[in-house]
C-alpha cells in the first residue's frame, strides 16, 4: 500500500500513510504532521519514496520512517535520549524530537561533514526546528555511525538508536552496548546471501539481549565516508 501513499502535501502524504495501515499510532501521526519534509527531500517531498541526497546517501521512503517510529514508540518518551545513526537529510531526527520534547535530546550521526551540516540546516528551516537546536533538543555530529557514540549525560545509554543504513551481520553488536536497559535498537542488517532485513533489538531490564527479524528492505550500507 505504500505506493498508494503519496500526496500533494505534507498533511495529504501522512493522512494517506494513516489511511493505509503505515501510521497506526496517533502520536507518529501527529509528530510527521509537525515536520515538513519539504525541508528534507530536494525534490518529491510527498511521494513515498527514497530520494537521492548526494553524497550516496538518501532520505528513506516516509514508510519505512513510520515503521521505524512505530517501532521505536515505547521507547520514545519526554525526556529520553535517541541516537539517529545515518540522519541524512535531518529529517528524522526532527520527528524524533518532537516524541521526546520537553527534556529529551536527538543526536543525529552522519560520516561526512557536508551531511552534518546539511541537517542542522534543514532542521533550522522552520521556526520549531531553530527552536530544537537553541534548546539543545536536536544535536548533529560526524562520526563513524558503525560504533555509535556514547550518550554524553550521566553516560547510562540510549532508550532507544535508529539506524538508517544497513549493517553487516554481527555489526550491531556494538550498538547494542550503547542502549540502556531496557532499551530498544532498529536497524537494517545485510546477511550472509546480501539480502537485507529489519532487526528490532531489546535490551531488557536485566541486560539480556532480544532479537526480532522483521520485514525485507533495501538500504545503503554503513561505510566510510568516500574518498572522492
Amino acid at each position: 500500500m505504500a505506493w498508494r501513499s503519496s500526496g500533494a502535501s505534507n498533511q495529504a502524504l501522512i493522512e494517506n500513510l494513516a489511511a493505509n495501515g503505515l501510521i497506526t499510532q496517533p502520536r507518529v501521526k501527529q509528530a510527521m504532521l509537525a515536520v515538513d519534509r519539504a525541508h528534507y527531500a530536494p525534490r518529491n517531498p510527498y511521494q513515498d519514496s527514497p530520494q537521492p541526497l548526494g553524497h550516496r546517501a538518501t532520505i528513506s521512503a516516509p514508510h519505512m520512517h513510520a515503521a521505524a517510529l512505530e517501532s521505536l514508540l515505547p521507547y520514545l518518551h519526554p525526556g529520553a535520549k535517541v541516537l539517529d545513526i545515518g540522519s541524512g537529510s535531518g529529517y528524522l531526527t526532527h520527528v524524533l524530537a518532537e516524541l521526546v520534547k520537553p527534556g529529551g535530546r536527538v543526536v543525529g550521526v552522519e560520516h561526512i561533514q557536508a551531511l552534518v551540516e546539511m541537517g542542522r540546516v534543514n532542521v533550522g528551516k522552520s521556526a520549531e526546528g531553530r527552536g530544537l537546536l537553541e534548546m539543545g533538543v536536536v544535536g548533529f555530529v560526524k562520526g563513524d555511525g558503525r560504533v555509535g557514540v556514547e550518550e554524553e549525560e550521566g553516560g547510562k545509554g540510549w532508550d532507544a538508536i535508529h539506524v538508517g543504513a544497513a549493517a553487516v551481520k554481527g555489526g550491531e553488536g556494538r550498538l547494542v552496548g550503547l542502549l540502556k536497559a531496557p532499551g530498544r535498537l532498529f536497524i537494517p542488517v545485510e546477511e550472509e546471501d546480501y539480502a537485507q532485513h529489519i532487526y528490532v533489538i531489546d535490551k531488557v531490564a536485566d541486560g539480556s539481549v532480544t532479537r526480532k527479524k522483521d520485514m525485507g528492505v533495501q538500504y545503503v550500507p554503513l561505510t566510510d565516508a568516500p574518498t572522492e
